[in-house]
């Protein structure tokens, strides 16, 4: 957390005046930080996040004052109705920021958030529609109702805007979801696909394929941390057991999978070609590192595997191998994340989701450890 600390303040210090209002997204190979460029980037709310968590942890007011800056900046995406992902921007950023201040500000923009999210749901097929087809991969791929395992992780801003406005309709959308994915995307062995495409009159899935994974067939790691923390996040929300269960289920594959390395930070695909040659996804380990620490928090019978698994990522991911030293890795924090392969985007280079879900890990964990110790 002290290096996290050095790294941010030195990314902010070097935000160029035409970025002022958004953090960074990634780096390049050779160190030239890209970043992000407007609100709707479904990337933005996460070095917002990151720096709630400084706040969470250090208690300093500097970094809410970091957080506040750069949460404002993106309020507008609480409007953003042309893809799925403004449950990441708004929940990691004014989400948090509502949890630690309880600003009702940013409550507000919350339900709002919510709203537009709703806006994207068919009740036909029970799902939120990840990607408009009217343009780009999905009208070239002649997708008619693509959804993404990704989509998982915005159900708890919905969970959150009930419980904000006492409205059930989010946590209706977010319980259809959960159970419509959780038939259709996972595989008999619990691992999923990244994406199934739904056909528009029938609703029923006409493929699974993938976007970001080594093929159709395969297991793109960070998909399988988002199954697994989305799953986590909403036995948390409901109580739901069959929501528990799913979540053991995938933790179980990723726990017990012959192509996991040991150091527990998985290859990009756990069925990519060129294993053990092939580049591991430091961002894939950190998402379910957190997912794992929270799941153990639920007392079942494999608590504890679920803990000492994500007690190991933690250290290998707080190595020299991963871990940034000061002022290196254009001021982000863990390095060797892979964004996507198949569309040559962020290949072995930071990435700011890495750096929130690796944070989150971090104070999850210091968390759990207090709590086992009372």
């Amino acid at each position: 957390m002290e290096l996290a600390a050095h790294q941010l303040e030195g990314a902010i210090a070097h935000i160029p005046d035409t970025f002022k209002n958004y953090g960074p997204r990634t780096a390049n190979k050779d160190g030239r930080v890209l970043y992000v460029m407007n609100v709707w980037d479904w990337t933005s709310g996460f070095f917002p996040g990151s720096l709630w968590y400084m706040y969470d942890y250090w208690k300093d007011d500097k970094w809410k004052q970091y957080a506040e800056r750069f949460t404002n900046a993106i309020e507008d995406a609480k409007f953003f109705t042309r893809h799925h992902d403004v449950g990441f921007i708004i929940q990691c950023s004014f989400g948090n920021g509502y949890r630690l201040t309880g600003n009702e500000q940013y409550k507000d923009v919350v339900v709002q958030a919510a709203q537009s999210l709703s806006t994207r749901f068919n009740p036909n097929v029970g799902l939120i529609k990840s990607w408009d087809t009217d343009r780009g991969r999905p009208k070239e791929r002649g997708w008619q109702y693509p959804v993404i395992i990704d989509n998982m992780m915005n159900l708890e801003l919905l969970f959150n805007a009930t419980k904000f406005s006492g409205d059930s309709a989010f946590y209706n959308i977010a319980v259809s979801h959960a159970d419509v994915s959780m038939k259709n995307h996972f595989r008999p062995d619990h691992s999923s696909y990244h994406l199934v495409d739904f056909d528009s009159i029938t609703w029923v899935a006409r493929s699974r394929e993938t976007v970001q994974g080594y093929a159709h067939e395969s297991s793109w790691s960070r998909g399988q941390a988002w199954g697994l923390y989305g799953y986590t996040m909403s036995y948390r929300e409901t109580g739901y057991q069959r929501y528990l269960e799913q979540a053991e289920k995938i933790a179980d594959w990723w726990l017990t999978h012959k192509n996991m390395p040991e150091d527990r930070v998985p290859y990009w695909d756990f069925d990519a070609p060129k294993i053990p040659d092939e580049l591991r996804d430091a961002s894939a380990a950190a998402i379910a590192a957190s997912a794992l620490i929270e799941l153990a928090s639920f007392k079942t019978a494999r608590s504890n595997d679920y803990l000492e698994e994500a007690k190991k990522t933690l250290v290998s991911l707080s190595s020299p191998v991963y871990l940034s030293s000061p002022g290196e890795n254009a001021c982000f924090v863990i390095k060797h994340c892979v964004g996507s392969i198949p569309t040559n985007q962020a290949i072995d280079v930071p990435i700011n989701y890495g750096d929130y879900y690796f944070l989150e890990a971090l104070i999850r964990y210091r968390n759990s450890m207090i709590s086992n110790n009372n």
